[in-house]
């Protein structure tokens, strides 16, 4: 399974969580704490994405080759400061190409998006739900990944108008009911709202006076790191954080 973290608040380096920490996403892409469901590093590409100023469409920096050999993101990030980001290292499930265009975060406008965990049974199970897009929307996908379909489809929620936590909650039950004991960890983001999600996977809060950092793995042994429950999201804002579940049972 991939790794990712992400970030709102008061503008700080992105730097780091992603490289400096302890457990930083960097040391996560090489030697992860908990791969639940298989892989032992996260090394088929990376990527990097965050806010140069509030309002602003996000930057990002993506490739496909291991964190830990890129020159170039340490410094890029070091000179970056931003009230919100998103980044992620990738291990790709087997038969899924390992391209720049597979890496989160994925964007979209004002969006940030990532996914960590893997669609079962797929391309089979989603067939369904990606009949509700469009077909020149489908030929035209980035990447031929349960990840970038599943960007489609919550993409196409959140242009239709739908509140965000609403949208990933239900896109959430969706592929669940679709494909069965899916890993589903979204972490969504439009620079001043942070959505994250726990799916059958781990993920860990942080609230700090100066943000909230959802990760997949805490980067530091902070005391304050706080598991997120199963089936349940998280989200930020600059009124406060909520812990909400996602069952179909959500009010």
């Amino acid at each position: 399974m991939c790794r990712h973290l992400g970030y709102l608040g008061e503008p700080v380096s992105p730097a780091e969580a992603v490289f400096r920490a302890p457990h930083s996403l960097l040391v996560q892409s090489y030697a992860p704490a908990d791969m639940r469901g298989g892989g032992s590093v996260n090394a088929d590409g990376f990527g990097l994405g965050w806010y140069p100023g509030p309002g602003s469409a996000p930057l990002r920096h993506r490739r496909s080759t291991p964190l830990w050999t890129d020159e170039t993101l340490p410094p890029l990030a070091a000179s970056v400061t931003s009230g919100a980001f998103v980044a992620a290292v990738r291990n790709g499930t087997t038969g899924m190409p390992v391209t720049e265009a597979a890496a989160a975060p994925f964007t979209a406008g004002r969006w940030l998006f990532s996914h960590n965990g893997v669609v079962r049974g797929w391309p089979d199970s989603l067939a369904e739900l990606a009949k509700t897009l469009p077909v020149t929307e489908l030929l035209t996908l980035a990447a031929p990944t349960d990840s970038a379909v599943l960007w489609a489809l919550l993409r196409a929620r959140l242009a239709a108008g739908e509140d965000p936590l609403t949208a990933v909650a239900e896109l959430t039950t969706a592929v669940e009911a679709a494909a069965p004991g899916s890993r589903l960890n979204f972490l969504l983001t439009d620079g001043s709202t942070l959505i994250g999600t726990a799916w059958t996977h781990a993920l860990s809060v942080l609230r700090t006076a100066s943000g909230v950092l959802l990760a997949s793995e805490p980067v530091d042994g902070d005391p304050r790191w706080k598991p997120v429950p199963d089936h349940h999201a998280v989200r930020a804002t600059a009124a406060g954080v909520d812990l909400l579940p996602l069952t179909q049972e959500r009010s």
